[in-house]
Formats: structure tokens, C-alpha cells, sequence
């Protein structure tokens, strides 16, 4: 069982907060995109274009149950909540849905390779979270607003993780 699940848009800073949260506690972080690379020997976002939507949610959905099996801060791909199979993995976890304005998204896509954001990154993470909200909303125990820096953001988390716990 992971340590900590995170979700949400592309931009939200999942992949950041895993490392910073893995630092804080000392403990190991993965990266379901990482482990697609890893296992097809290219980036995960190459492989989605190359294969489609379809083959690369299989792959996430088999990257994601490896890292669960681990004590682990998960960072997961954007669109993991898309498939049923995923959410029921995500069930039995601590999952954190991250958030923030679409301003904060667009500025930390920026120019990075998103095959389905397009060209229009604006519109398409307005589509993206119209599509998904109820998917990050019914996965995730917690909600955290992920503007700000890195330090201010774990920060967040910290609180709400304490706040909620037992």
C-alpha cells in the first residue's frame, strides 16, 4: 500500500510534491509515468502519441498497481482517475487530489510535451477538468490547492494530512 496517492491535472505539481514529500519523510517516490518509461523503453508521453490513449491507459493502470504495492508517494499520470480499473485501485488508498486555477495550470504546462493538450493548452485543460473533476473529487480523500511554491504547497498537505488523521 502507497503512503500517499497524488492526482490532478497536468501542471498541478504532482511529480514535485512526490519528491518533496518523499524527502520530508524519507521514504521512496514513484512516478507512474517514470515506471511506463521504464518498462517501454520511452517516455511515457512519446508512447501514449505512438500507441494511443487506449494502449497507454493499460500501461497506467499496470504502473499504477506496481507502485501500490510499494511504501511509497505515488505521483500518477493526469488521466489515471479516466479508467474504472484505476479508480478501484485508488480505493483503498490515502489519495490527494492537488488543484489549482487554470492561470497557475497554463504558466507550468507551458511548452512541455502534453499529447493531449494540443496546441491550445488553455482550452484544453478547461475540457480536461470539466471531463475528470468528479473523477478527481470521488478518488481522492483530500483536496489540496496546489498554487504557490513547492515548500508552501507540502506545507499544505502536511496540515491536511494532520488535520485528518486519527
Amino acid at each position: 500500500m502507497a503512503r500517499l496517492v497524488l492526482v490532478g491535472l497536468p501542471g498541478v505539481g504532482k511529480t514535485t510534491l512526490a519528491r518533496g514529500l518523499g524527502e520530508y519523510w524519507r521514504c521512496t517516490t514513484l512516478d507512474t509515468d517514470d515506471l511506463i518509461a521504464a518498462s517501454e523503453g520511452m517516455p511515457a508521453a512519446r508512447y501514449l502519441r505512438e500507441h494511443g490513449e487506449v494502449a497507454f491507459r493499460q500501461r497506467e493502470i499496470e504502473a499504477l498497481s506496481q507502485a501500490l504495492e510499494s511504501d511509497a508517494v505515488v505521483a500518477t499520470g493526469a488521466g489515471v482517475v479516466t479508467t474504472s480499473a484505476a479508480r478501484g485501485l485508488l480505493e483503498g488508498e490515502i489519495t490527494l487530489w492537488l488543484d489549482c486555477d487554470d492561470e497557475t495550470l497554463v504558466r507550468r504546462v507551458g511548452d512541455g510535451d502534453r499529447p493531449l493538450l494540443g496546441e491550445d493548452h488553455r482550452h484544453a485543460l478547461a475540457l480536461l477538468r470539466a471531463q475528470r473533476e468528479e473523477w478527481y473529487r470521488s478518488s481522492a480523500r483530500l483536496r489540496v490547492d496546489s498554487s504557490g511554491s513547492p515548500d508552501e504547497v507540502r506545507q499544505r498537505v502536511l496540515d491536511e494530512l494532520e488535520r485528518v488523521s486519527p
